[in-house]
């Protein structure tokens, strides 16, 4: 029986979008998420039908590709600290009050970073009372798509926190704000994903959560809940090496960064 990762890389692949034009599909991808799908944003603000804003330039950029029909099935960012100016607000702290300071204390401003844009096409979307959502998985043209492959779908969001971790660890990011929605926090703590809610919630495309996660501790729980998701999560353990988990596995699957 194929675990998460073969599965996943049958049907799909993590794409960095690191040129100009993968960028472009990141924005066209967010357009139509953020501007037609659930109208979070104002599309007569971006007449190109690119949704882009200021922190883009200082972000890396992932794409989720379908391997059989080419098209992209969703985006994530990571927003970096400014080199320049660390102190610079992120958009949770400019959207959310913070009160949680003891938690936030001792984080070194340079290894924080935020996951931000993470979104998927609602044409790779899997359960109706969902369809309104930006990360959990619908789809209403059931032919395009095989039965195994709408099975890979509720692994998206998964994939997507794999390209965030990659690029965190890559940038020396040990820490993450997130903003939520209060549904994923229930199935994602099922993971062992567990957030640290750091500020009341606030209206902000519906209703949010500011939390932060401490990237090792998060793989740490994740190992002792599924090592499948692990493994997908840290290509098999290749990358966050200062955090070996040999102690949780001794095989190994391939995985496709």
């Amino acid at each position: 029986m194929d675990n998460i990762i073969d599965h996943f890389n049958r049907y799909f692949e993590m794409v960095p979008a690191t040129s100009e034009e993968l960028k472009k599909e990141v924005y066209k991808l967010r357009y139509q998420v953020y501007c037609i799908e659930n109208e979070f944003e104002n599309r007569e603000l971006y007449p190109d039908k690119l949704e882009f804003d200021e922190f883009d330039q200082n972000s890396i950029h992932y794409l989720i590709r379908h391997l059989n029909s080419n098209d992209y099935a969703a985006t994530v960012r990571l927003i970096l600290p400014d080199v320049n100016n660390p102190e610079k607000s992120f958009p949770l702290e400019q959207h959310c009050h913070i009160d949680n300071v003891a938690v936030m204390q001792p984080i070194i401003r340079e290894q924080l970073g935020e996951i931000s844009r993470f979104c998927v096409s609602k044409a790779f979307k899997k359960r109706k009372n969902e369809e309104n959502t930006l990360a959990t998985i619908d789809y209403h043209r059931q032919d395009y798509f095989t039965p195994n492959e709408r099975r890979t779908f509720p692994h998206l969001s998964l994939a997507l926190m794999a390209c965030v971790i990659k690029a965190s660890y890559e940038n020396d990011i040990r820490y993450l704000y997130v903003v939520t929605e209060p549904s994923w926090i229930r199935c994602i703590s099922a993971m062992g994903i567990n957030l640290i809610q750091i500020g009341p919630q606030v209206d902000y495309h519906g209703e949010r959560l500011p939390n932060v996660l401490k990237i090792a501790d998060m793989l740490d729980g994740v190992a002792e809940k599924n090592l499948d998701i692990w493994n997908l999560l840290t290509n098999q353990g290749s990358i966050w090496q200062d955090r070996p988990m040999t102690q949780y596995s001794n095989h190994k699957v391939s995985a496709q960064y």
